[in-house]
């Protein structure tokens, strides 16, 4: 089984990038084509068909770089962790070897996988310290950035200034500056005891006490890292018609109601993408203590860089599933109609006041 894993399936992972650029290039060359031949044919072409084929044209050099130059290395990582990789003397690709119980030679592809779990006690913790400080910190992020969207998003004075002071931390708390901070304590909240919160958490166990004493130590940090979201949420905010809210005003809606039937239902797709957004940055981020343990795996003399390789992967897999979780509890689901009434009654009454507003603006046109 390893010899054929060695000598027939690794081998093509250098030229999977190029394999899924030859499936995209193809994909549109016969979207094109089905296109032109229908239109030749007097056919009608439906616009989100055209929309798509010219959002997949405009793509196009992104979709090329990421296959040829992101893949291409992230192809190379995992063939890497398969292996022991030495630069002694150029790039050298060594099998990996065991010995079975009849004493023979047998070839092990994941060893260096095994081995992460017997030599590194401490990754399975921090792998799950991460899991519960993300549960803990991406709730509290997305609240904030929408509370913080939703008031920049009034009529207020200076809100470009506003809009630059919450999104300066995004480009100054990056590398040393980010460390700098943490070191002189900034990076908590002053009102907060440390000591009082660890006697609070005394009885709990250590994988959920470890994570809150974290989140609070590091809750400024936290929200410095909503820059982007409440940019993001920002911008779904300005394209819910205004003519919603002034229907539900019209009947009476209070603002929460109009909060919790128009604005938010509104923004389901917003939520998704800055909850995504928020998982991956938090994975990457400097301060991450998995990256740390990485990064000194891969440099140490006993390790190596296939055995840093093999821990990246074990650690994108985690990545991965919370990414899958994620998306499965925030994606927009469809919804009943006798769940969502009053959304529906108030967009049908936000078509009927537009059309109502056109119709009085073409009777004043052919009165002048």
């Amino acid at each position: 089984m390893g010899n054929w894993i060695y000598e027939k399936l690794l081998p093509m992972l250098e030229y999977l990038p190029y394999v899924l650029l030859f499936g995209v290039l193809a994909a549109l060359l016969i979207t094109l084509i089905v296109t032109l031949v229908r239109y030749r044919q007097g056919k009608p072409v439906r616009r989100s068909a055209r929309d798509t084929l010219w959002g997949y044209f405009f793509i196009m050099p992104w979709m090329v770089g990421i296959c040829i130059f992101f893949l291409g290395g992230v192809a190379n990582s995992l063939l890497y962790s398969f292996y022991n990789l030495k630069l002694d003397s150029g790039l050298q690709l060594t099998p990996l070897t065991g010995v079975d119980e009849a004493g023979n030679t047998v070839y092990t592809p994941l060893a260096n996988y095994v081995s992460v779990f017997n030599k590194e006690l401490n990754f399975p913790v921090t792998l799950g310290n991460f899991a519960v400080s993300l549960v803990l910190q991406l709730p509290i992020i997305i609240a904030f950035s929408l509370i913080i969207a939703l008031m920049l998003n009034g009529k207020i004075k200076g809100r470009g200034v506003f809009r630059t002071i919450f999104f300066l931390p995004v480009i100054i708390a990056t590398g040393p500056v980010m460390s700098q901070l943490t070191a002189q304590g900034v990076s908590s909240v002053p009102m907060v005891n440390q000591n009082t919160m660890a006697v609070i958490l005394a009885d709990f166990p250590e994988f959920i006490s470890q994570p809150i004493m974290d989140l609070f130590s590091q809750l400024i940090l936290i929200l410095w890292n909503s820059g982007i979201q409440i940019l993001i949420f920002l911008a779904g905010l300005q394209k819910v018609p205004t003519a919603m809210y002034e229907a539900a005003k019209i009947d009476g809606a209070s603002g929460w109601e109009t909060f919790w039937k128009i604005t938010l239902p509104s923004l389901r797709s917003m939520i998704l993408l800055n909850s995504i957004y928020t998982v991956v940055t938090l994975a990457t981020n400097s301060t991450n203590p998995i990256i740390d343990l990485i990064y000194n795996a891969t440099y140490a003399v006993t390790k190596g860089y296939s055995y840093g390789a093999a821990m990246t992967w074990l650690y994108t897999l985690v990545v991965a599933i919370l990414l899958l979780i994620t998306f499965l509890i925030v994606r927009e689901k469809k919804e009943k109609k006798s769940k969502d009434v009053f959304r529906q009654d108030m967009e049908g009454r936000a078509r009927a006041a537009q059309s109502k507003k056109l119709s009085k603006m073409m009777g004043r046109r052919k009165t002048a």
